[in-house]
């Protein structure tokens, strides 16, 4: 035998065949005449192995497959049947849902990976300011129209339940938007702002495009109130003037550091109204709302805009957030001169809404998610789903999912009372009260749900062509944008005190109200015991807490939302669970929601944290020097 046979039979005889892996057998120098049956079979066994001449293995994970959102949501169904039970509506969902998983989703991550650009100059020179965005992102915008997304919350087919068939919608969607549903949301709160104050004739196209379901003439509106200044004091921080012109209309002079939908056709603004001796009033008496068109002239530019630069975002890439500068924007003044921030309150309750529904949906998809994935991972002999310990952590946080759902849902379903009319005091008090807490909690607890999801998948929960950080990093901005959770904090606590406690009243009866309803439900007298001892110790700390004077209230402020928000949902997780058509999981859900601290804010007092020595000392630990 030829001396390179022998050699190649000991290699392959060691096991070491990935020395050839790759390496065509005609260019190893073996004459093939030498070679005899037996070193055939050799070179056949080892082509035959894994990871041999540029084979990877055999093994491939299966992703998790996104099934029909709303079949897959057992609690968005049952609350449908219990409120809403019509068969057109979940027709229309399941239809929707289909139509999401099966193509929508795959337009969201397209919006993804293909960020808008902006491109400022054309081949000659000429400015240009164009947003370019995805044919994805174009599709979103048609898709919005078709399905109603803003439209049916104005179409009131369905009454009071009307918003609640738009939001469940938008739950549904959000998730696969591609972000989409932050325009959306923009768009529904200028709608209902130019509703509130009166559809006049400067605004009654803008109006009937804003809420239309024609994609060719349907409208989304940009929100454009941050300045360098402001943030959320909007009132100290807004330097844009608004000049009169002759003809009624207003020219505005400003630079917006934030805006967001920047390729909307249209947006609503806050401005200082000058004078004619080009003076402005300071603070919120000197702000007014104003409306204005995104347009361009002959040559291409646009009409008193220029696009400074796009934002580089953590998250929500997807969606053009830019800064601009107004240089002679033609607007038209919606509110009264000075009214400005007023006006925008109806604006703020339903892009709070809009952002606590997409808390609510991001959850839901990663545990929808990553209970498929359960299914499909084997891990140390057993799947996922047959490992205890992994299944109880899926269990928290569809616990926490389910939560938010409920809050949500009865906040929009509040909202759509008072749009009808039908709304009592309580339900009004309500409404104003819950506002903020659902928005600062839901998007609170979606950055830790989403961010305990991801670890479910592993590895593949950090790796980016997944699609699942992209989840994490645009879940981020819902505990930001519309107030952070120490602004919506003390927004609770004005609303409590301009009502004189009419809003916290409202709150102890409706929660008394709703466990009166499970009095006589053995199985949920833990989860009643709990609520009920909760909400005591609630009403004591605002009693006493009333004494104590603005500062002990401000560092309270916090965890007096995460316990109005706790209980309230600890509520609504009994009542629902005391509905005929429950399902056993309904009140297992109920049961394990009451086990957790609900009332914070009680537990903190008596522990010595809103005492007057708590700020300096948290000053002094905050800004401790090494020494």
């Amino acid at each position: 035998m030829p001396v390179s046979s022998v050699i190649l039979n000991q290699r392959l005889a060691r096991g070491c065949h990935r020395i050839w892996s790759g390496v065509p057998r005609q260019c190893v120098h073996v004459k093939s005449a030498s070679i005899g049956s037996d070193e055939e079979q050799l070179w056949e066994a080892a082509s035959a192995l894994p990871f041999t001449r540029a084979r990877i293995g055999s093994f491939f994970q299966e992703r998790p497959e996104l099934k029909n959102p709303f079949l897959e949501d057992a609690l968005l169904r049952g609350y449908l049947r219990r409120h809403l039970p019509h068969q057109a509506v979940f027709s229309d969902l399941c239809a929707f849902g289909e139509r999401v998983c099966k193509e929508v989703d795959g337009w969201g991550r397209e919006c993804e990976v293909t960020p808008p650009r902006l491109v400022h100059f054309d081949p000659w020179g000429r400015r240009v300011d164009h947003i370019v965005t995805s044919p994805a992102w174009k599709r979103m915008k048609d898709l919005s129209a078709q399905e109603g997304l803003v439209a049916i919350g104005y179409e009131r087919s369905y009454g009071e339940w009307s918003r609640v068939y738009q939001m469940s919608k938008l739950y549904i969607y959000s998730p696969s938007s591609g972000l989409y549903t932050c325009p959306l949301a923009m768009t529904d709160g200028a709608a209902k702002v130019i509703q509130s104050l009166g559809v006049s004739r400067p605004v009654e196209e803008a109006f009937s495009r804003l809420t239309s379901r024609q994609p060719e003439s349907f409208w989304t509106s940009g929100q454009w109130m941050t300045e360098r200044q402001g943030g959320s004091d909007v009132a100290s921080g807004t330097e844009t003037v608004a000049v009169p012109q002759t003809d009624g209309w207003y020219k505005l002079h400003g630079f917006k550091w934030f805006t967001s939908a920047t390729d909307a056709d249209m947006t609503l603004t806050l401005a200082r109204v000058q004078d004619r001796t080009g003076a402005t009033t300071p603070g919120s008496k000197g702000l007014s709302l104003f409306y204005a068109e995104v347009s361009r002239g002959e040559d291409g530019r646009l009409r008193g805009i220029e696009v400074q630069r796009l934002k580089d975002k953590l998250g929500t890439r997807q969606m053009p957030t830019a800064e601009l500068l107004l240089d002679g924007l033609p607007a038209h003044r919606l509110s009264e001169e000075g009214r400005g921030v007023a006006s925008i309150a109806n604006m703020l309750t339903i892009t709070r809404i809009h952002n606590s529904v997409s808390a609510a949906a991001a959850m839901r998809r990663v545990v929808h998610l990553a209970r498929d994935y359960a299914t499909r991972r084997t891990a140390f002999g057993k799947l996922l789903k047959d490992h205890p310990l992994h299944m109880q952590t899926l269990s928290r946080m569809e616990v926490e999912s389910r939560g938010a759902f409920l809050l949500m849902m009865d906040v929009c379903r509040l909202l759509g009372r008072e749009e009808c009319g039908v709304a009592t005091q309580l339900d009004s008090h309500l409404l104003r009260l819950l506002t903020p807490v659902v928005k600062l909690y839901t998007g609170k607890q979606a950055v830790a749900v989403v961010s305990e999801c991801l670890e479910s998948f592993g590895g593949q929960g950090y790796i980016e062509d997944t699609g699942l950080p992209g989840i994490l990093r645009d879940a981020q901005v819902l505990s930001i944008w519309e107030g952070t959770t120490n602004v919506l904090s003390l927004d609770v606590l004005r609303c409590m005190a301009r009502s004189s406690g009419m809003v916290v009243h409202a709150y102890f009866s409706h929660v008394k109200s709703l466990l009166a309803g499970a009095s006589s439900v053995s199985s949920l007298a833990p989860a009643v015991k709990a609520v009920d001892s909760a909400l005591s110790e609630l009403e004591g700390f605002v009693q006493a807490a009333a004494s104590r004077g603005p500062g002990y209230l401000q560092l309270s402020a916090r965890d007096l939302a995460y316990s109005l928000a706790r209980i309230y949902t600890g509520a609504l997780f009994i009542d629902h669970a005391c509905w005929e058509g429950a399902s056993p999981s309904d009140t297992y859900a109920a049961l394990r929601w009451c086990e957790q601290d609900l009332c914070p804010v009680s537990t903190n007092q008596r522990r010595g944290h809103y005492d007057s020595s708590t700020t300096p000392l948290d000053a002094a630990l905050v800004f401790d020097c090494l020494r």
